[in-house]
């Protein structure tokens, strides 16, 4: 028997698999999303697993990490080290297009609108923050960890919003229904490309740089995770110049778990110092 035909064997005792890429999937980008998953998906089968046609885009985000057919999926850096780690294996990160961050790296920018005057983080004290959700590492975690110092264990902001994306944080701000937000930097650049609200926008600071938005599958043996990697790996290199253009994607770090030990510090840090969430 094969190597590969062993791995489908070993990989059919998960289930019938998905793959999902649902971090930066906004319509505009689903296309491209769809052109990768082809490459990965060819990727995958090459290396012997049995990989579903199209990308799962029905299922919850916590359906999806959970899933136990989960062959390729993307997470957040938060959810993993608090939920997930245990309970899937570790890819690694895609690297994206980003100025300042190390390959596979990103942060969170905090946006204002462009004519606010305001001219450091210390300065956003008693004003409207806007952001995606609760426990998002980009729009939650990132910033709590710059703001717990000044907080002193009190409120800072007058208010604080989810607005259930990120493009809706950054639309708030514009509109004026928040002063000011924290955004993914990835999605902060397509933003630039894709979403006009941008425009009456500026950054104000970035946050610390943490490991990229996790790629996981469901617990499986080592091999396996091993041949999952260069696939994802593969995929990306081979992808054409548009769609990795369009993605910012620019390669892939095949991260442990230790190195997103440093989110779970600053997450900690922030407890520690009476800020154990953005108020």
């Amino acid at each position: 028997m094969s190597s590969g035909n062993a791995v489908g064997t070993a990989s059919a005792a998960h289930g019938a698999p998905v793959a999902g890429l649902p971090m930066y999937d906004w319509p505009e980008l689903r296309d491209l999303n769809d052109r990768w998953w082809s490459v990965l998906r060819d990727a995958v089968r090459e290396e012997g697993f049995a990989a579903p046609d199209a990308l799962a885009r029905a299922l919850s985000l916590e359906d999806l990490w959970l899933h136990p057919g989960l062959l390729v999926g993307q997470t957040c850096g938060l959810p993993y080290v608090r939920h997930l780690q245990g309970r899937v294996d570790l890819l690694g990160a895609p690297a994206y297009r980003l100025s300042g961050c190390r390959p596979g790296h990103y942060c969170s920018v905090v946006v204002v609108r462009a004519d606010d005057d305001v001219g450091e983080l210390s300065g956003l004290r008693g004003c409207r923050l806007a952001f995606n959700h609760p426990g998002s590492q980009s729009g939650e975690g990132a910033l709590r960890h710059m703001v717990a110092p000044l907080a002193g264990g009190s409120p800072f902001f007058s208010q604080v919003l989810a607005t259930g994306s990120h493009r809706a944080a950054l639309r708030a701000v514009a509109d004026g229904a928040a002063d000011a937000a924290a955004i993914d930097a990835v999605s902060f650049e397509l933003a630039r490309l894709h979403e006009p609200a941008t425009g009456k926008l500026r950054v104000l600071v970035r946050t610390p740089e943490t490991p990229g938005l996790p790629l996981i599958t469901a617990s499986r043996p080592p091999r396996e995770v091993e041949k999952l990697r260069s696939a994802v790996a593969l995929s990306i290199g081979q992808l054409d110049a548009g769609t990795r253009a369009g993605l910012l994607l620019e390669g892939f770090m095949p991260f442990t778990p230790d190195d997103y030990r440093v989110i779970s510090g600053r997450d900690a840090g922030a407890a520690a110092l009476g800020y154990p969430d953005l108020a």
